[in-house]
């Protein structure tokens, strides 16, 4: 069993950030957005997107495929609505493969 006291004795050392040589620059965030699936998505929101996605260790369905249009993306997730029937499939992107597009995507 441990067990914690005070200890009046015991000082606690205080740690020091380091320091940055004189004429450097810390590093400043890109100015624009990089290029993730995400970013890609929500640049093309919208437009109609077949998504390709597989699912291991599931016997009744390990691939699916999705086509409908982009409503939102997010970092692990994209929402897809069906034109056909108005319904809105949340796709997780860990099982996402590829995606394909049937017109120009848009790119940075």
């Amino acid at each position: 069993m441990v067990q914690y006291y005070w200890n009046p004795a015991y000082q606690q050392q205080q740690m020091t950030p380091p320091a940055i040589p004189a004429g450097t620059r810390p590093q400043q965030p890109p100015t624009q957005e990089e290029s993730y699936i995400e970013n890609i998505l929500r640049l093309n929101k919208g437009k109609v997107a077949t998504f390709y996605l597989t699912f291991a260790n599931n016997r009744e369905w390990n691939a699916k495929v999705v086509t409908g249009v982009i409503e939102a993306a997010g970092r692990d997730h994209v929402i897809v609505s069906d034109p056909k029937t108005g319904k809105r499939y949340l796709l997780l992107m860990i099982y996402l493969d590829y995606v394909t597009f049937d017109e120009e995507v848009l790119y940075f």
